[in-house]
């Protein structure tokens, strides 16, 4: 029989480790649930769960979001990416655009503002004193863990974002650093290159915790680009560029590109050859009704385009990710000026529920005219 003190919980070798892990992760970033993988959040919530399980974008890969037509969602949807990597303390590096680009960027919303200077209730902070103390009777480990959990809970992995503010530089942390392609049209200029060389050496002269961030507004889009950058030579060579600094750099860097494939179509063969050089890639297809961004949160929006899946981040090379979840169903899109882009599985109305809502506003035109009268 050995004489032990009664009522003392012997310590779990494990905790303090797993605490000190918790608390060396770079910000803006947290394990995936499926496989424990790095990831960071694109800064908008439904595509980060749509992301083959990881609940956000693995770090060292990269997405393609193609759209069709002359509507900008992807264009919002980059801005959304960098919003939340400069929130984050991230550095942002963008082609085509110079610094001043962060004046285009959206704004925190009013729901995460009022979350950080929210300040604690005191029944709040009572509970918490009387779980700490509950549990710091039987031992200290509990109460490490536990104040581990709320310091992670307070930094958010993806901040909620609003059209109608600009991102304001208290709220910025990190850096841009834009690069442009100049008025060069007439020679050709080695911009590619330049853009490859200096995230390379951000990358470099950085410390290990720094994630980066590259986006790639509008690729060959005439209004941005030369015509000879249209050159399989020039494009592959920069997309191989940034494959290998992705590649290089596994827990430090993703991409985010668009490209308008009303101009370059996906059975053209650079499209194709575009398409296997990114590991994810999303095809935006916007319908032909309603599609300006509504102000009003209160009413059910309509979907305002279709979301296509070719290929998702799963690392086909080393395995892992969830491939399946994604075929069952056909996906919505809808853009809110306060919530952002919101992607839903799509369902067709009912039969005579558009006949009747057009019914509907036009017996309200008729009244406010005949009132205006």
């Amino acid at each position: 029989m050995s004489f032990r003190k009664r009522g003392v919980v012997l310590g779990n070798p494990r905790t303090p480790t797993i605490a000190k892990a918790e608390k060396s992760l770079p910000p803006g970033t947290r394990p995936s649930p499926h496989d424990g993988r790095l990831t960071t959040s694109t800064g908008t919530q439904s595509l980060d769960q749509l992301l083959a399980g990881h609940a956000g974008l693995p770090m060292g890969t990269s997405l393609l979001i193609e759209e069709t037509g002359t509507t900008d969602f992807g264009g919002m949807l980059i801005r959304y990416y960098a919003s939340e990597g400069l929130v984050q303390g991230h550095h942002v590096h963008v082609l085509g655009f110079s610094d001043s680009w962060r004046r285009e960027l959206p704004g925190l919303g009013s729901d995460t503002k009022e979350k950080t200077a929210k300040p604690e209730s005191s029944s709040d902070s009572k509970m918490k004193i009387a779980w700490r103390f509950t549990f710091a009777n039987k031992g200290s480990e509990p109460a490490h863990s536990a104040s581990s959990q709320t310091g992670t809970a307070a930094a958010a992995f993806c901040h909620t974002f609003s059209l109608t503010k600009k991102l304001e530089s208290v709220d910025i942390k990190g850096q841009l650093f834009g690069s442009l392609i100049g008025d060069q049209f007439s020679r050709p200029a080695p911009f590619f290159k330049n853009f490859i060389t200096s995230v390379s050496a951000k990358l470099a002269n950085t410390s290990p915790s720094t994630i980066h961030r590259v986006i790639i507004p509008s690729l060959l889009s005439p209004t941005m680009y030369p015509s000879y950058a249209c050159n399989p030579e020039e494009l592959l060579q920069f997309l191989h560029g940034i494959r290998s600094l992705l590649r290089q750099y596994p827990t430090r860097v993703t991409a985010v590109a668009t490209l308008p494939i009303s101009l370059y179509p996906r059975a053209n063969g650079l499209t194709r050859w575009i398409e296997l050089l990114c590991d994810g890639v999303l095809e935006l297809v916007p319908l032909g009704h309603q599609i300006q961004v509504n102000h009003d949160t209160t009413s059910e929006d309509k979907a305002q385009g279709l979301l296509r899946v070719h290929s998702l981040p799963i690392f086909h090379e080393r395995g892992g990710g969830l491939d399946e979840g994604w075929r069952r169903e056909d996906l919505s899109f809808k853009l809110s000026a306060s919530t952002g882009l919101i992607i839903t599985p799509y369902s067709l109305p009912p039969v005579g529920e558009d006949e009747q809502q057009a019914k509907d506003a036009a017996e309200a035109e008729k009244k406010k005219k005949s009132l205006e009268f």
